[in-house]
């Protein structure tokens, strides 16, 4: 069997093994891989007629279900570029993806059709909707799109565009990150040479298709052969279930899912099954860890870094959990990770740089953005001495922008993000360590810590919060002198009556959670110094 290295060859080398294995599973209802594949080539085929060229882009904005899977794997065998829209988002964002990745089609439902109101006309570059359920005046019903009949496909390879991927972002619009084929395709092989992932295995697709570790519960499925079961989940409860119901062997999923699965009871059955959970997109409080692995003791616990300008950064081994519980581990396989200083000279251990990472899972930088791809994407300097000085051509590394240290073993450790960092009494401070220490008490169940400007200090620590019981902020602070450095503790705690905002992958959203909450401190009376 010939080694993948095109998306698309996910699918097709999966069903020339197995053909009546089960690929997908949603609603009840099986896909056979070789089902799939004769989809996608349908799709492709589709797209093909009505006129799409190489490198055009094909927005898919819908729920996760088969067509939306079928969409983005057949647009990469065409040689199109598919770009998954969070079914979450609303009409402005989404219109704003359509204009700025130039989309050519797309693909959606009447329902979220509807939603978008008269979007075409601002986007003059849309020229075709297809609706995978009913119909609309101007839209091709799916039945209709899959029925053309075969053509010769674009000539395609490994270095070509195959997504873009859309980022929240923390200020202004989101911005879409372009993946290759080679990217996407190495990502789901490293993952899968860690995480072990095998035929038998059945993994729960419970994040966003549209969020880069959502999407890998796809690639990393069909390189290996798996059966992926895809859930929109309205409740945490409804994660558990599927667990339970589908035996799944593997989840991965952000810490704020699984802050609110570890507060339900499990059926004593998933541990009999469940092999892996997997968390990225954040670290992992430990008190949420040591909940899970109370609730699944079999399962491994699987610790990852990454971003989506490329993809994975980090794991950390099940077995180094309780050693290095704060780390976020060693690179992920094909992949190196180097901690540098602002003259990319390589720190040494236990001094704090910036993560900087090179390698295949390296992104084609931000489309249709200039400025910002070459604030991010940059030539691996001379000074971190990685290439021979007889290697002149520029190789083109991803600076993180985040800031941590490695110890003498090569183990990394998140200080914080180089903008985030809280500078107070002359002292920088991480709002990731406030938040630890916050959620360490058992009193919190979500927090985030971020700096507010004071005349004399710099900054001073605030913190949002949203407790697990009955809020006491005299009794948290009291308990928070006693555990952290006195310019670590807190000046305000600004408390909320509701599980903080998330935003479309699920994420806690930094950005409108400190907006609300400074609001706060400036209407509000009462909020202790």
């Amino acid at each position: 069997m010939p080694v993948p290295t095109l998306v698309n060859h996910l699918v097709e080398h999966a069903a020339a093994r197995d053909g009546d294995a089960c690929a997908l599973r949603a609603n009840g209802v099986d896909l056979s891989y070789a089902m799939l594949a004769q989809q996608v080539e349908a799709c492709a085929n589709g797209l093909l007629a009505l006129g799409v060229c190489r490198g055009d882009r094909v927005c898919i904005f819908l729920e996760k279900r088969f067509e939306a899977v079928v969409a983005s794997f057949g647009a990469a065998a065409c040689g199109a570029v598919f770009v998954p829209i969070n079914p979450l988002l609303k009409a402005a964002q989404v219109g704003h993806i359509l204009r700025d990745s130039g989309a050519r089609v797309l693909i959606t439902s009447t329902f979220r059709l509807a939603a978008l109101g008269t979007l075409q006309p601002a986007c003059p570059e849309l020229a075709h909707t297809v609706l995978v359920d009913g119909d609309a005046p101007g839209a091709l019903p799916w039945a209709t799109f899959i029925d053309a009949p075969a053509r010769a496909m674009h000539r395609v390879i490994d270095c070509d565009m195959a997504a873009i991927l859309y980022t929240s972002g923390s200020t202004g619009q989101p911005k879409g990150v372009v993946l290759s084929h080679r990217n996407m395709v190495s990502g789901a092989c490293s993952v899968v040479s860690y995480l072990g992932n095998h035929a038998g295995d059945t993994i729960l697709a419970a994040l966003p298709l549209s969020f880069d570790a959502g999407f890998s519960q796809l690639t990393t499925g069909f390189l290996s052969g798996a059966r992926v079961v895809l859930i929109n989940y309205l409740m945490a409860r409804d994660v558990v279930k599927a667990m339970a119901v589908e035996r799944v062997t593997g989840l991965t999923a952000v810490p704020p899912l699984y802050m609110q699965i570890v507060q339900l009871p499990w059926p004593e059955s998933i541990d009999s099954h469940l092999r892996y959970f997997a968390s990225t997109g954040g670290r992992m409080p430990r008190v949420t860890l040591d909940a899970l692995r109370a609730r699944a003791p079999s399962a491994r616990p699987f610790l990852m870094y990454g971003l989506t300008e490329a993809f994975r950064a980090t794991y950390l081994p099940p077995e180094q959990v309780d050693l290095r519980p704060d780390s976020i581990g060693r690179a992920i396989p094909n992949a190196e990770v180097l901690v540098l200083r602002e003259d990319g000279r390589q720190c040494a251990p236990g001094e704090v740089g910036e993560l900087v990472q090179r390698g295949s899972l390296v992104a084609q930088g931000y489309w249709n953005d200039a400025a910002r791809t070459a604030e991010r994407f940059r030539p691996l300097p001379a000074a971190a001495k990685v290439n021979p000085p007889g290697l002149l051509r520029d190789e083109i590394v991803v600076f993180s922008g985040d800031t941590v240290r490695m110890d003498e073993e090569g183990f990394l450790y998140f200080v914080g993000r180089r903008d985030d960092m809280i500078k107070t009494s002359g002292y920088r401070v991480s709002p990731t360590e406030i938040e630890e220490s916050l959620l360490l008490t058992g009193w919190v169940a979500e927090c985030v810590a971020f700096g507010v400007e004071d005349a004399e200090l710099g900054q001073v620590i605030a913190a949002a919060l949203y407790f697990s019981g009955a809020p006491d902020i005299d009794a948290l602070r009291a308990l928070c002198r006693t555990q952290l450095p006195a310019y670590q503790v807190p000046t305000h705690f600004i408390v909320f009556d509701d599980a903080l905002p998330r935003n479309p992958n699920g994420k806690l959203d930094r950005t409108a959670i400190e907006a609300d909450a400074c609001r706060r401190l400036n209407l509000s009376a009462g909020i202790k110094p």
